[in-house]
């Protein structure tokens, strides 16, 4: 899992540099708008806490955070889809781009677009999807044996120490029992999501690769209804300064 966390990361520290400039908030609006069809109650509709949660780290007005969950009382709202597309980057790496959309025909042909453009090419339904794991992912901050009983006992599947923050894996059906009971254990949450975790990784050794793979992901990330992308790459911290 350490090319998910390492992706994880990368990823984390980019959407706070979005974040800065509000480049985030129409992709946050999104999700937010499509996580309140099941509910327009965060208290009982634990997908659109987590859509919550992540707009307010992303220090997104609660005037905006409103406006979104009030799209679901609009015609458009019903038109809202999650769409999953597959494909393979520069040197066979495999990526999920998780879209939310009102218009597939806009949103399919810019992330293939994407794809094709930077060495990489989309893939049939089924074709990259099994080689990942659906899982529930929570990163709490601090470490050791004490959290990783809470987590456990919690009904947490793994636990992972990583750069003064633990990284904990759980069903994904058991992500919000899991993070409601380390929050009521005094841990400090810092991130909760529903994740796609690839069951091998490929290293990438190659720098001009890693380039032409980090600018695929720019460039699916740029496309405002690309909510999330799951990746099996790992490529070396040298290659990204």
């Amino acid at each position: 899992m350490s090319g998910h966390s390492k992706w994880s990361t990368i990823k984390r520290e980019k959407g706070a540099k979005d974040a800065a400039r509000g480049a985030t908030f129409t992709k946050i609006g999104m999700a937010i708008a499509m996580a309140a069809r099941s509910g327009t109650d965060p208290d009982t509709n634990f997908s659109l806490r987590l859509a919550i949660d992540k707009a307010k780290t992303a220090n997104m007005p609660s005037a905006n955070i409103q406006r979104a969950i009030d799209r679901v009382k609009d015609k458009d709202a019903a038109q809202l889809q999650e769409i999953l597309y597959e494909g393979y980057g520069p040197g066979g790496v495999a990526i999920l781009v998780e879209t939310a959309t009102d218009n597939i025909n806009r949103t399919y042909p810019q992330v293939r677009l994407a794809f094709s453009k930077h060495g990489g090419n989309i893939a049939e339904k089924g074709a990259v999807a099994f080689q990942f794991d659906h899982k529930g992912l929570i990163r709490v901050k601090g470490g050791g044996d004490d959290l990783m009983m809470a987590a456990l006992e919690a009904g947490a599947e793994d636990v992972q120490d990583e750069d003064g923050e633990s990284v904990i894996y759980t069903d994904p059906k058991e992500l919000a029992k899991v993070r409601d009971g380390l929050k009521d254990s005094g841990q400090e949450i810092l991130e909760a999501e529903l994740t796609y975790v690839p069951n091998t990784t490929i290293e990438v050794t190659d720098e001009a690769t890693a380039g032409k793979i980090m600018r695929l992901m720019d460039a699916l990330d740029e496309i405002d209804e690309v909510s999330n992308t799951h990746v099996n790459f790992d490529i070396p911290e040298e290659f990204l300064a």
